[in-house]
């Protein structure tokens, strides 16, 4: 099934990824400074807990899933340093600042390649890689069930799925908060840094309309994966993921 990543209602795949790739084109250079601004720096507290719960061995190969700029890929080079890293994600734009990155050294000696891949089609042998990240990435894809399966397919056995992705805080007092920060500050703050308010509708309806903790979990798990545990951050606001393939 695909849906509209905005409604999570069934639509077209198309409607959504090319949504995607017109929004992402357009605030490449300025979504870093987006992300640092918005979150009040709370970010960089969610990358580190993505690091704590991963398991990532010196010899694994990673596979960063929907990797945008490089955040994430660079965090685990730096603190994990693991043989090598492949950097993916729909839109070339959001690659060409990661490129920009690693020229300047953001990998500390770690290779990264990058490449333009669609998550729900994977160019990739079975059982390739030892470890998969994603931050951010399963919520804007519209065959959600089917990336997971390639995810899990592409994974080797003991491996995990690392997850950083927005969630619901389950104090209903907070998430009324929240929610009413997604749907006029993102926007306002979305607007100012880069001069397009639009993409940032999107992306409040995006994160309101995600399944939650339990939900994603259950999803992984229809995938095949197990051992599916998360941890939230900032209240629930985000939540990390991690998954196994047994």
């Amino acid at each position: 099934m695909s849906i509209d990543t905005a409604t999570g209602k069934e639509a077209p795949a198309e409607l959504s990824s090319e949504r995607v790739k017109t929004i992402f084109s357009s605030i490449a250079k300025k979504y870093e400074r987006f992300n640092a601004i918005s979150s009040f720096g709370a970010y960089k507290l969610w990358l580190k807990g993505m690091m704590k719960q991963a398991t990532i061995p010196a010899h694994a190969q990673v596979l960063d899933v929907a990797g945008g700029t490089g955040d994430v890929s660079f965090t685990v080079a730096r603190s994990k340093h693991p043989t090598h890293i492949l950097c993916t994600d729909l839109v070339p734009e959001m690659l060409e600042v990661a490129q920009a990155h690693y020229d300047q050294g953001a990998s500390d000696g770690v290779p990264v390649d990058f490449q333009v891949v669609d998550a729900q089609d994977m160019p990739f042998e079975d059982e390739s890689f030892d470890v998969l990240t994603m931050a951010y990435g399963i919520r804007n894809m519209p065959q959600r069930e089917q990336a997971l399966s390639e995810m899990f397919r592409v994974l080797r056995p003991g491996g995990q799925l690392v997850c950083l992705e927005f969630s619901t805080p389950p104090n209903a007092l907070w998430r009324a908060l929240y929610h009413f920060y997604l749907r006029f500050l993102i926007p306002f703050w979305g607007g100012l840094i880069t001069g397009e308010r639009d993409g940032f509708v999107y992306l409040s309806k995006s994160i309101k309309a995600f399944p939650d903790q339990e939900h994603l979990a259950q999803m992984m798990r229809d995938a095949g994966f197990s051992q599916v545990t998360w941890k939230n951050y900032t209240g629930g606001i985000a939540a990390v993921h991690v998954a196994v393939k047994e």
